[in-house]
């Protein structure tokens, strides 16, 4: 009787904690960011995405620029003398020497430069927020981006969301497969828990699930 009795309770913890982990985010935590950002810093270098915006300048030679491009769908432009090049996926820098190149077959040593004046970005340059709450986007992530930040954009958490079962979807590619992680977003902006706060990184995913209750 007495080992019967101390399975069904063993059991009993088993289960409880199983319970724990499914309230939870039921994913590690991410260490906290500060509100404000003592020290800030670049991020990684900036990759066109399709419709984006961009202006273009030839030096000394203006007709061969242009200013209000938008990169199509397909991810490519067209400017006098470039026909349907790609820019998706390329940087700025990189751009403007295939231009330049392209160029140097029509005239002498052709200065380039491309300026992103509209941004979009890649999808994995983008933080996409989905689930419950206000307005789920897709935004261009910036340099030193936080979820406060994210979820500010987004409008905050809506009224039946479970914010602190929500969580944050991110590629690793040391290990060439995506991590999840737990978020306490009802902590962060219910209770101005700043602990809750944490960095994001370009291509994060955040998942906002609704209350059962």
């Amino acid at each position: 009787m007495r080992n019967r009795a101390t399975a069904r309770f063993l059991s009993l913890i088993l289960g409880l904690f199983a319970l724990a982990g499914c309230v939870g985010g039921g994913g590690p935590e991410l260490p906290p960011a500060a509100f404000v950002a003592t020290q800030e810093g670049p991020s990684q270098e900036y990759v066109i995405g399709p419709l984006d915006e961009l202006s273009i300048h030839v030096w000394r030679n203006p007709e061969l620029g242009a200013t209000n491009i938008q990169v199509r769908p397909d991810g490519r432009i067209t400017i006098p003398l470039v026909t349907d090049m790609p820019a998706v996926g390329k940087t700025p820098a990189m751009l403007q020497e295939d231009i330049r190149l392209h160029l140097s077959q029509f005239i002498e040593q052709p200065i380039v430069s491309v300026i992103v004046t509209k941004f979009a970005g890649t999808f994995s340059q983008q933080v996409r927020i989905i689930g419950a709450t206000e307005k789920p986007a897709s935004i261009p992530y910036r340099a030193n981006m936080t979820v406060l930040d994210a979820m500010i954009a987004v409008g905050g958490l809506s009224e039946f969301a479970a914010g602190n079962r929500a969580k944050l979807i991110r590629f690793d590619p040391r290990v060439g497969r995506q991590r999840e992680y737990s978020l306490r977003l009802s902590d962060l902006l219910r209770r101005g828990d700043s602990d809750a706060n944490v960095m994001l990184a370009p291509g994060d995913v955040i998942i906002i699930p609704e209350s059962v209750f």
